[in-house]
């Protein structure tokens, strides 16, 4: 599989990492000095987006343009997702976002609907509590959001968040329900990026010969 890495960050530079260890070949690595709209993505049979907010939408975009499928891991451009999910549908291109490609914040995410579900009608309040290292650019995660975009629509409960950074912290995502009686909380904790990273690189790999709009669950075949 030949790979563009859009943001070279320590997410692109870990994701190429681990693609060559898996017998991949990264073809074009975007930066600040080299941005992605200037690469000739020919060549390539995926990229992968760890960018910043501010530069994801045209990375994406370029990227589609070419006729490139795309996985997408950067948060906080999310205002401009539509627009892309369009373009995406208007060149039958092929384009997957998630704010958490970690395998154990999917089975994760999936816990908290469930416990989202049960805590319907009862008299608790929620609260989300992620902590980032220092250079993360967005706050709260866009993990935190979807988690309590779940929670919101499930148990019609809107949870506050809070978020804290740290130094060499990947991420840390706590939720927990409060009543005058007790506390429940449930907790994942990212102990590298590499789960990260390979769920990127798996997802890429899925995503090669097909087209449309996914997301991880279609990856995972999670309902």
């Amino acid at each position: 599989m030949n790979i563009a890495i859009l943001g070279n960050g320590k997410m692109g530079k870990r994701i190429s990492e681990l693609a060559k260890e898996k017998g991949h070949t990264i073809v074009a690595v975007s930066s600040s000095e080299n941005p992605a709209h200037t690469l000739d993505l020919i060549t390539a049979d995926v990229a992968i987006d760890f960018s910043t907010p501010k530069s994801a939408f045209k990375n994406i975009a370029h990227a589609i343009n070419s006729g490139i499928p795309v996985v997408s891991g950067t948060t906080g451009w999310l205002s401009k997702l539509e627009e892309i999910e369009k373009l995406c549908t208007e060149k039958e291109g092929a384009f997957l976002y998630a704010s958490n490609f970690s395998l154990g914040m999917n089975i994760f995410f999936q816990l908290n609907k469930q416990l989202a579900t049960l805590m319907k009608n009862q008299d608790y309040e929620s609260n989300i509590h992620e902590i980032h290292h220092t250079k993360k650019l967005d706050s709260p995660s866009g993990t935190a959001i979807t988690l309590s975009e779940q929670t919101k629509e499930i148990s019609n409960i809107r949870p506050i968040i809070t978020a804290d950074r740290i130094d060499d912290t990947p991420g840390t995502h706590i939720i927990s329900y409060t009543s005058g009686v007790d506390e429940i909380e449930i907790k994942h904790t990212a102990k590298n990026r590499d789960g990260f990273a390979m769920g990127a690189i798996i997802a890429a790999e899925w995503i090669i010969g097909k087209k449309g709009i996914f997301s991880m669950n279609d990856v995972l075949q999670i309902q």
